[in-house]
């Protein structure tokens, strides 16, 4: 096993293959584990499935994303609130300590003036971490809007836990570092990826956009960072299984290289080749 955190590999970063592909790309490239993302993919709500799953490519799930999408409003239970206690539930089932949540929209009123409560107390039984992550704008016909209640940026609100996402601070304008320190000892999770700061979310390849994403890893890495650190990149446009795998292998290699503490940085990660 590698030094420095876990590295994951977020089953959206398949797509458009289904969940089981995460799961064998994760095997075959070395990834600790998955972090799984429910959503519309039937596969991602069967919890038996999953198991079965993490059992056969002897793959843990080491996170669950909550279906917080705009798209997964009916995955589970369309009570946002129920959605939650599912999440934490399937991450109980799976053994995993973290569910990823997004901020409320702003059309979801009464779910906002829940949602801090919520998250305080969900996973206390569970003993799993409900970490909030930090999201974005969105920029239509030129205007510039905000649909997340209160705003996109969770340390204004204050949570226990939180989800570092570098895409988003791309897309947002934020500094990733000064967001990082607001965070402090409440990160628990990394989506590591890219963005090039244009106003959208691009999920790029770490190391091929504009945030610090290697100053990022090198800190969390030298702080006892006690969480998990998950591969989140969009490979939509890739055309075979082998381009799919050798942008998640490169993306594995670049979190192995900087998430090594101080010291022992310039030990060679070891990275399984794609699978051909």
């Amino acid at each position: 096993m590698p030094s420095g955190p876990p590295v994951a590999l977020s089953t959206a970063s398949v797509y458009p293959e289904p969940t089981p592909a995460a799961f064998e790309l994760a095997a075959e490239l070395g990834y600790d584990g998955v972090e799984l993302m429910v959503w519309n993919d039937p596969v991602s709500q069967d919890l038996a499935a999953v198991s079965r799953l993490s059992r056969e490519y002897a793959v843990p799930v080491l996170a669950v994303h909550a279906p917080c999408l705009a798209v997964t409003q009916r995955v589970w239970d369309s009570d946002p609130i129920g959605r939650i206690r599912r999440s934490v539930a399937a991450a109980a089932e799976w053994g995993a300590g973290t569910v990823v949540l997004h901020p409320p929209f702003r059309w979801q009123r009464r779910y906002a003036g829940l949602f801090a409560d919520e998250v305080a107390r969900a996973g206390e039984t569970a003993g799993v971490a409900l970490a909030v992550e930090n999201m974005f704008p969105v920029v239509r016909a030129g205007v510039r809007s905000v649909p997340y209640a209160p705003g996109f940026d969770p340390t204004e609100v204050g949570h226990r836990h939180y989800t570092l996402d570098l895409s988003h601070t791309a897309a947002a304008g934020v500094d990733a570092l000064a967001l990082l320190d607001r965070m402090g000892t409440g990160l628990k999770h990394l989506h590591l990826t890219d963005g090039s700061g244009a106003p959208r979310d691009e999920h790029l390849v770490p190391g091929r956009g504009s945030q610090p994403c290697a100053e990022v890893c090198q800190r969390i890495a030298d702080s006892g960072f006690d969480g998990v650190v998950v591969l989140e990149i969009s490979t939509r446009r890739c055309r075979t299984r082998y381009e799919r795998a050798a942008l998640l292998a490169e993306s594995l290699l670049f979190a192995r290289l900087h998430l090594q503490p101080t010291g022992s940085r310039l030990a060679n990660p070891r990275v399984a080749e794609p699978a051909r």
